[in-house]
């Protein structure tokens, strides 16, 4: 177990020191000029060169690079072009909504996935599973952009049971921080519970035909025994595997649903610097993301080795 926990801490060191140049390198070769973006059009070229040398953007490539890891590594990620404020703090204060809003995203998806999943498994060609299959394909149809539009017209708009937009933050009203990214969160569920929910029912399904499912229904188990002990513990590699790769999809996601619903997290903040050009905030957010989706990737395999101790013995 530790040869296999030190091969996936070396893979997820070497996959963030190569994200971080993919970041630095695509952010580099765009188009424009951030000094000139921020001064204008019509700002004269003295101002403009001056403005990139106080930023420090007429220094070596390499140098800024180096310079952005040891920020990284030390808390020390500058102050933002636009913002006129420490990136740090930029960060932690968005964090605050981005992440609950994620996990409560993940949360129901995962709970929405299994029970459909399972139950579709457990119906098999009967009416429940083909109606379930044939709502996960419409939920997979769905962009979650237009689905949160939908959500805001009939829930806020027609019933008034929830805000359109906005969050009031933690510290004034827990509850009505919480209420205002249920929908949010649930309009980036939808997509990736349609998804996973299929996964689960092919997994399930897959499982059910082995022989040692056989031989548990042959001794007497019956079928809610040999689906809960027997089934679901082997069916859940593909669906965690599943689960990581969408963790990406629902960061991404944060990006569109926050603007949609007007939420101040890291997916409105990446989207104003962006048309700001304010780059040093944009690239240590990416890289802020690609972090996130790295680390559950890693969570991912230690999961691997405790539900199916095969992967850990042939890694080793």
């Amino acid at each position: 177990m530790g040869l296999f926990l030190l091969k996936r801490v070396a893979t997820l060191v070497a996959t963030l020191i190569g994200a971080s140049i993919v970041v630095f390198l695509v952010l580099e070769i765009l188009p424009g000029d951030a000094a000139q973006t921020m001064m204008g059009p019509d700002a004269p070229p003295e101002a403009v060169r001056a403005l990139a040398a106080k930023l420090g953007l007429d220094r070596p490539p390499l140098e800024r690079y180096w310079d952005w890891v040891i920020g990284m590594l030390t808390g020390e990620l500058g102050n933002s072009y636009a913002y006129s404020s420490p990136v740090f703090d930029l960060i932690v204060e968005r964090m605050a909504l981005t992440v609950p809003l994620a996990l409560l995203a993940m949360a129901l998806t995962t709970v929405l996935a299994l029970v459909v999943g399972i139950y579709a498994a457990a119906q098999h060609n009967r009416l429940g599973d083909v109606g379930l299959m044939g709502l996960t394909q419409i939920g997979i149809a769905i962009p979650n952009f237009w689905f949160a539009i939908l959500l805001i017209l009939f829930f806020s708009v027609k019933l008034q049971w929830f805000s359109a937009g906005g969050f009031p933050g933690w510290s004034e009203d827990p509850l009505e921080a919480l209420q205002s990214i249920l929908l949010p969160a649930l309009a980036l569920a939808v997509v990736q519970a349609a998804i996973l929910a299929r996964i689960t029912r092919s997994a399930v399904l897959e499982v059910m035909r082995e022989d040692y499912v056989r031989t548990a229904r042959a001794k007497g188990l019956s079928e809610r025994a040999t689906l809960w002990g027997h089934v679901l513990r082997n069916a859940m590699i593909p669906v965690i595997t599943v689960m990581g790769l969408q963790s990406a999809e629902l960061l991404a996601g944060t990006i569109v649903v926050e603007n949609v619903f007007y939420l101040p997290g890291l997916g409105r903040l990446i989207f104003q610097s962006i048309s700001n050009r304010d780059l040093i905030v944009v690239r240590n957010c990416v890289m802020l993301l690609a972090t996130m989706v790295v680390l559950v990737n890693f969570v991912v395999d230690i999961l691997y080795a405790v539900i199916d101790p095969r992967v850990k013995a042939s890694d080793i």
